[in-house]
């Protein structure tokens, strides 16, 4: 016991360190990570960042128990078992290093294009994400990477139709008095833009959800229509017929601010409401007042998001909606026009950052990660190139993610790849690596974000020292580009020095640094005098880009590749929604979540799921010519008729055969931008004998 004379231990101060969420979903959330002597204790929102204002959603709100997670990946590891296994042996850095150094070394010396990056948005900063990675890919002369898999349909259609990636302000939307949200579970993906929906809906503003699916969002909105997937662009020329037809238009507008009003009338006109019905699969009186409401009430806003452009006709979708404020002048108000994505408006210095001119004029042949299942199991030709001898793989779980999984698992078990995996956590595609490389998680490193939601840049300090051995994705390539005898200066920038470089001199570090935030300076109505970023300036209804690609100049209703109704055997359309507790393959082995996400789950609807004697809850086997997986029937009615809703992405090893969703899905790409076509598919579904599970 201790004397009155001796003073109590003093306990370590709490101290709270600012960050940026990895996860630009879209809302990049501001953090603060309170510290505890060394030891990060909680993750929360920071209260002084508008768009955060304290909240975060319930994934990024347990951070820390995936930081600190008991199956973490702190040591360097060579595999030592078959591919596939998830065998490995604790090896050194040094020598996980030289061996990787080695091996790319040699195959570099045939041919540098047989080497693949493969990465997309495990973290979305600009350090961790597409920094020194680039550069080192650049001096390597490896294949470049096509990275289609989320976004890449609908980016190209804004680039098409606005000029860039751009729209209104998040923070607007609660001033408007019709809010369209069109492919968007905001609830459960955007949840700070809720915020502000709510808003609007207290001070009197209707709220209309489109989607497929009857989602938590469509739950609190005053109206769902459930479309059939594949057919939003059909609703938005059939709007375009109602807003002719009643004339509720800005003509003012249109003629100042657009190109090609006269083609675009034109084919609007061949929509009428029951031609759109019958292909949409919702009645005709929805179409008709959907266009009432849309024509008549000022301001309104659109809030999509990527959902939608996941179907072979996603781009042109995204270009009709994106046509529909310029039509009505909703552009004029600053609670009016639309949001898909605002990352164009970030100022980045993506070549300062990535390097390029380390090419030196070769130019490799590019792979689109999308097809990646296909393109593993090609051989070498001269239309191809070199076979793909080795892949490193960072912020990414191909295995899990990538359509018709199948294939990509054939490809991954390759004996003769050689793979490499950056990771927290022996994902499905770490069990294929060869090595696997410890990462830093947010926690544990500096990174500088954008978002896709709204206009702040946020920085993010690193709050913890890394566990065990874990590097940073930017180190880990630093390191390999040492090995490789890279001696150009760009690659002895450090990680605080490439979040300076992301912006340069456009965005104030100093206040990064001092709050965490800074917001981009741009008008609160940005194209209310048109002065869209796209080559005339205007809205482009017609885009002679694509007209000069031999593409439609206009947009159109494109079928879905599996058109619902044309298959006797694959009677039901499937799409592939996120589950609620899970970021695409992210947070699927945090505990916590899983349990509250319970089991893989496809929704049915229950005249579909009675047809096939299928009981809720009972174990279903789903399946089309590419694959089968199983998993727990839903019976609900959040599945629409005729389409059942396979939540995802849970990683293969913890689905109840092995596989996951994307066993199903297709490797098709979109008419725009070369993205995959998840919602595209159609299956049938059948009960299993409770017996054979």
């Amino acid at each position: 016991m201790p004397t009155t004379s001796e003073a109590a231990p003093t306990a370590p101060e709490p101290i709270g360190v600012r960050g940026a969420c990895p996860h630009d979903c879209p809302d990049t959330c501001a953090l603060i990570t309170t510290v505890v002597d060394g030891v990060a204790t909680r993750v929360q929102g920071n209260p002084e960042h508008a768009h955060t204002d304290g909240v975060l959603c319930a994934k990024v709100s347990r951070y820390t128990e995936r930081s600190y997670h008991p199956e973490r990946v702190l040591t360097p590891l060579k595999r030592s078992g078959p591919k596939g296994s998830g065998q490995f042996t604790p090896v050194s850095w040094d020598e996980a290093l030289g061996d990787i150094a080695q091996r790319l070394t040699a195959i570099a010396a045939h041919d540098p294009q047989a080497i693949l990056p493969y990465s997309y948005a495990g973290t979305m900063g600009m350090v961790q994400g597409e920094s020194m990675d680039r550069r080192f890919f650049h001096q390597l002369g490896a294949s470049l990477l096509d990275r289609t898999i989320c976004a890449s349909a609908g980016a190209e259609a804004l680039v098409q139709t606005l000029g860039g990636k751009v729209g209104m302000k998040v923070e607007f939307f609660a001033e408007a008095q019709l809010i369209l949200i069109w492919g968007s579970n905001s609830i459960g993906s955007n949840l700070h833009f809720w915020r502000y929906a709510q808003q609007a809906k207290r001070n009197g503003a209707r709220l209309v959800c489109i989607d497929p699916r009857k989602t938590e969002t469509a739950d609190k909105c005053h109206e769902h229509i459930a479309l059939r997937p594949g057919t939003d662009a059909a609703l938005a020329l059939a709007l375009m017929h109602e807003l002719i037809a009643h004339d509720w238009l800005d003509h003012d507008y249109i003629a100042r601010y657009t190109l090609g009003w006269e083609g675009l009338r034109e084919r609007a006109l061949q929509w009428p409401p029951e031609r759109a019905a019958e292909v949409c699969g919702v009645p005709v009186e929805q179409i008709r007042q959907l266009a009432r409401d849309y024509g008549t009430t000022q301001p309104a806003a659109i809030r999509l998001n990527y959902g939608m452009q996941r179907v072979r006709g996603g781009g042109n979708a995204v270009r009709a909606v994106t046509c529909l404020p310029a039509l009505t002048g909703a552009w004029r108000h600053r609670a009016g026009g639309m949001l898909l994505s605002s990352s164009g408006q970030y100022p980045v210095q993506r070549a300062v950052l990535q390097r390029p001119d380390l090419l030196a004029g070769r130019q490799p042949r590019t792979i689109n990660m999308s097809t990646i299942g296909d393109d593993l199991l090609r051989a070498a030709s001269p239309a191809f190139g070199p076979q793909v001898q080795a892949v490193v793989v960072y912020n990414s779980n191909p295995v899990a993610v990538a359509p018709e999984s199948g294939k990509v698992v054939q490809g991954f078990a390759r004996e003769d790849l050689f793979t490499v995996v950056l990771e927290h956590f022996h994902t499905d595609t770490a069990d294929y690596a060869d090595y696997i490389l410890p990462a830093t998680t947010q926690l544990e490193h500096w990174d500088v974000h954008l978002s896709y939601g709204h206009t702040d840049v946020v920085l993010n300090r690193p709050a913890i020292a890394p566990l065990g051995q874990a590097r940073s994705n930017a180190q880990i390539f630093r390191d390999l580009a040492a090995r490789m005898g890279y001696t150009d200066a760009c690659f002895a920038d450090d990680d605080a020095t490439l979040c300076r470089q992301a912006f340069g001199d456009a965005v104030d570090f100093a206040l990064l640094e001092s709050q965490g935030f800074a917001t981009l300076a741009m008008p609160d109505a940005p194209f209310a005098e048109g002065q869209f970023p796209s080559p005339s300036g205007k809205c482009e209804f017609y885009s002679a880009r694509l007209a000069a690609q031999g593409l439609d100049g206009l947009p159109d209703h494109l079928p879905n590749y599996e058109l619902q109704g044309s298959s006797a055997q694959y009677p039901l359309a499937m799409i592939s929604p996120p589950a609620r507790n899970f970021l695409n393959s992210s947070f699927v082995n945090v505990q916590s979540l899983r349990d509250i996400e319970g089991q893989p789950l496809l929704e049915i609807h229950p005249d579909d799921a009675e047809a096939r004697g299928i009981a809720n809850h009972s174990i279903v086997r789903v399946f089309n010519a590419r694959g089968s997986y199983r998993c727990h029937a839903s019976v609900s009615r959040r599945a629409r008729p005729g389409v059942v809703n396979g939540m995802g992405i849970w990683w293969r090893k913890l689905g109840l055969d092995g596989t996951n969703v994307n066993e199903i899905t297709s490797q098709a790409l979109t008419d725009l931008g070369r993205a995959p076509t998840f919602y595209d598919c159609l299956v049938e579904v059948e009960a299993v004998d409770a017996t054979a599970a």
